[in-house]
């Protein structure tokens, strides 16, 4: 399969245009219902390039796939876009051992096929992840053999390698050369209007800036900004406009760095965010705004750590020089900090004189400062506890849905037969056939009791779903133990199955049907029991995952009379709870799962219901390795 960079540009453009969700949800829908043929790979491919440098995280999402199946259909060519846009995502993201990984791939592949336009690309690939990483010169060597074969492809195909020579000599300090092929890519851009790249506008804007020659900079920098569709682009536009203007107007390149610094978060990019918040702690720095200077210099240090703990899983990279950077960068960010911690220091120096010196008024100002702090923090602790109530309800809705399907299918199969018997009947009754309609009246009244009887089970799961909904009046009401526990198991079981189509669980129930009913608040004993539950569910999925030989994941629900209190025990064979944390599990906001799948604040607000709610006892047993006991003591 013939492949060049024109094929490429042509490729890249309308996705990048039209690289908006609509567009997207229309790809992601034919993912969806495609079979696993090329053309499954031909989306994989259009989505991995759109999200490639807004989105990498997503790009890598689809990217990964795709030439999975590629590779077992044995369909190459388009998977040369997948690599380059994978290994884009993963550079973008720090991974530069990754990126170069998928790169090489590439190369390897595309040097088997023989085609040029897939050899350009693959060399392009290559360049780009050692250019990314700081290692111009390796990546000048790749760059150059896409020119070195430009005889053998149309000028149009040499154009991104064009534009990253330029930019490779650049850095290589090199000017002249870089000016030289920096203006032939922008000519040929110019020319070709669609599918321009940034990079000959940004390094021409860069160049000029080195040579003091301001306004020429800036309009690369403008023009370049104009050209782009992507969120990335405008990062790299605006950071070398600050530069700019750093010459010129300090105020508009604090405005520009901070663009760039916003944009970097919301893309997720760390590189970019790296730059961004140096570039904006110099300026702040500049202008003797210390405290300012250390809160980006603190945002940019977090970038670059993050960056370098990717970045150490080494693949093919010196590492000594790897490390020794990075002890450099980290030299230079502790003397940042010691500086910034030297003005802090000043600062608070200062700040105790004033205190001082205004003793009597700021007293009562402080207090009042620490009152409104108090506030908002009981406001803050409100909002997240009810942001828990409600990820519990989603939780239940997901059961609740699966256990209302049942009545549900009741309903609509007996209505149909019902319609088909009334047909019947109509029949019959012009036939003036009496016996037999009164007959298929039978038979309709006696589907109508189903109907009538199915449909109060739905409304009663209904009504349940909003009795949990609803905010607790904290009336207590007899309730049956068993039957709520029962119930939340299967809410939650059925809750998690719905997110996660491969959790599986044995759930067993021990119940003493002897204990008859008790005063409780029903929904708050719900929302404990469930939390306890998910608890035990995430604790033996996480057991599941390490692939133990024999092990079967189980969750026990038990209850029993003891001591004129009822127990409820929810027991789990996961893997326990470990010395060090063993003293932390009900505390608000601890929480041992990855960031976003937790809040910290199940267990404690399962505390919170049934020793402040209830006057009641929870308490944990556990045997690290083992399993947990969670038991629930409720006075009768």
């Amino acid at each position: 399969m013939k492949l060049h960079f024109a094929l490429l540009a042509f490729f890249l453009a309308p996705v990048f245009i039209k690289a908006q969700p609509s567009y997207r949800d229309n790809l992601k829908q034919g993912l969806m219902a495609a079979k696993e043929d090329t053309n499954k790979v031909n989306i994989y491919a259009e989505l991995t390039l759109s999200y490639m440098w807004q989105y990498p995280d997503s790009a890598i999402k689809y990217g990964t796939p795709g030439l999975d199946l590629a590779s077992e259909l044995n369909f190459h060519g388009k998977d040369a876009f997948i690599f380059f846009a994978l290994s884009e995502a993963f550079s973008k993201k720090g991974n530069f051992p990754k990126a170069l990984q998928v790169a090489l791939k590439s190369l390897s592949q595309a040097t088997k096929s023989g085609e040029f336009g897939e050899i350009s690309l693959a060399n392009l690939t290559v360049g780009n992840v050692y250019y990314y990483s700081g290692e111009y010169q390796k990546a000048l060597e790749y760059f150059r053999r896409i020119w070195q074969i430009r005889s053998s492809i149309s000028p149009e195909d040499t154009y991104r390698g064009t534009a990253s020579l330029g930019a490779t000599f650049f850095h290589l300090n090199q000017v002249d050369s870089a000016l030289y092929y920096l203006e032939m890519a922008y000519s040929y851009g110019e020319k070709k209007k669609s599918g321009r790249w940034l990079i000959p506008y940004f390094y021409l804007g860069k160049t000029y800036l080195s040579r003091q020659q301001y306004d020429t900079a800036l309009h690369f920098y403008r023009e370049g900004i104009a050209v782009t569709t992507q969120k990335l682009g405008f990062v790299d536009g605006y950071i070398g406009i600050a530069n700019v203007f750093k010459e010129v107007n300090i105020d508009s390149a604090i405005h520009y760095a901070k663009l760039a610094v916003m944009l970097s978060q919301e893309t997720g990019s760390v590189t970019n965010l790296s730059l961004a918040s140096e570039t904006l702690a110099n300026l702040f720095i500049s202008v003797n705004r210390p405290d300012s200077a250390f809160k980006y210099f603190k945002l940019g240090i977090a970038a670059r750590d993050s960056l370098y703990s990717i970045a150490g899983q080494n693949l093919s990279f010196n590492e000594q020089l790897n490390q020794q950077e990075l002890a450099n960068e980290q030299q230079k960010a502790k003397s940042r900090i010691r500086m910034n911690y030297l003005f802090g220091a000043l600062a608070i120096f200062l700040l105790i004189l004033f205190f001082l010196w205004r003793n009597n008024t700021q007293k009562q100002k402080a207090k009042i400062k620490i009152e409104e702090a108090y506030n908002q923090l009981k406001k803050t602790q409100q909002q997240l506890i009810q942001q828990e109530k409600m990820a519990s309800l989603g939780e239940l809705t997901a059961g609740i849905a699966h256990e209302i399907q049942n009545p549900l299918n009741f309903v609509n199969n007996f209505s149909d037969v019902n319609k088909e018997l009334l047909e019947e009947l109509k029949a019959e009754a012009n036939k003036g056939n009496i016996d037999e309609v009164k007959a298929i009246a039978n038979d309709v009244i006696t589907n109508e009791e189903k109907i009538n009887h199915h449909g109060k089970r739905a409304d009663a799961i209904v009504k349940g779903m909003l009795q949990h909904s609803r905010a607790s009046s904290g009336q207590k009401e007899f309730a049956d133990i068993n039957a709520l526990a029962a119930e939340y198991l299967t809410l939650a079981y059925h809750g998690l199955r719905a997110k996660d189509k491969t959790f599986n669980v044995t759930t067993k129930t021990e119940f003493d049907n002897s204990l008859g009913k008790i005063g409780i608040v029903p929904q708050e004993i719900g929302r404990a029991l469930l939390n306890l539950i998910n608890n035990a569910f995430y604790a033996v999925s996480e057991k599941q995952k390490q692939n133990l030989n024999g092990y079967e994941p189980v969750v026990t629900i038990s209850t029993a009379k003891q001591n004129g209190k009822v127990e409820i025990k929810v027991i789990d064979n996961g893997n326990g709870i470990p010395k060090e944390i063993f003293d932390k599990v009900f505390q608000p906001f601890f929480t041992t799962k990855p960031t976003g799948q937790g809040t910290g604040l199940g267990l404690s607000l399962a505390y919170d219901i049934i020793t402040k709610g209830h006057g009641g006892e929870l308490k944990v047993e556990t045997v690290e390795g083992s399993g947990s006991e969670f038991v629930i003591s409720l006075p009768i």
